[in-house]
């Protein structure tokens, strides 16, 4: 179990300070930022990156919703998805500690955000409290629907991080510009603890709804309705019969 949670935490960690830090690190000078595109494929990339380095050990949820959905589709206990979430709330912590330290190296200081998620007034594409709502718990299931279903039985699990992924990039192109992008309680924990103010006003949000979406994922996944069929069996039939 000590090996799960630590795979957990450096994955958290990972995803925090290489996705938020595109974010963030990259985009101080405007000229040579990555832009929407390029944070999304930060995120995604550092998925699938952990998804091949940790996946062996602890599954790569690196994410509470999605340990959730697992949980809820019977695929892990309740007290090891509570020991999940530790981890991760720890790991994504860490990300974003790491980003302010380093963001105070800046010469001549640093007053930006951490990478946090938010909505409203002033905040990227000035959505509405509903919409960003919405998208999380759409966007969330959406992804929880191909994590469980791409490391299912009869799945090419051999490139399911890969698939996992890419899903997350394009999550990311839709959804920047609406949330900045949570589907993730822990990545949206940890910069919002540093970022402070309305950040963190706003961080039940992206608590409550990626783990509504993610549990509706998994209970969708419990029922068999997304379950691959059954090869039939071949019946030989006796031509002398």
């Amino acid at each position: 179990m000590m090996n799960k949670l630590l795979a957990e935490l450096i994955g958290t960690f990972t995803l925090v300070f290489l996705g938020c830090g595109s974010a963030v690190m990259a985009t101080t000078n405007p000229d040579l930022g990555p832009g929407l595109v390029g944070i999304s494929m930060a995120f995604g990339l550092a998925l699938i990156g952990m998804a091949y380095g940790i996946g062996a050990v602890s599954g790569c949820h690196i994410n509470p919703a999605v340990s959730l959905g697992a949980m809820l589709a019977g695929r892990m206990p309740q007290d090891e998805m509570l020991r999940y979430w530790g981890a991760q709330i720890i790991g994504a912590t860490l990300g974003a500690l790491a980003i302010l330290l380093i963001m105070q190296g800046k010469l001549g200081g640093y007053e930006g955000g951490y990478g946090a998620n938010g909505w409203g007034t002033g905040y990227l594409g000035e959505f509405n409290m509903m919409s960003a709502l919405l998208f999380e718990i759409i966007a969330t299931f959406l992804f929880v629907v191909v994590i469980l279903g791409a490391t299912g039985k009869g799945a090419a699990s051999a490139i399911a991080g890969l698939g996992i992924g890419l899903t997350l990039i394009v999550i990311h192109i839709v959804g920047i510009n609406i949330t900045g992008v949570s589907v993730n309680p822990a990545r949206s924990f940890g910069p919002a603890l540093f970022s402070g103010g309305t950040a963190l006003a706003q961080l039940w949000l992206f608590m409550l709804a990626p783990m509504i979406g993610g549990a509706a994922a998994g209970i969708l996944f419990r029922t068999g309705l997304l379950d691959a069929d059954t090869p039939k069996t071949n019946v030989q039939v006796d031509a002398s019969a």
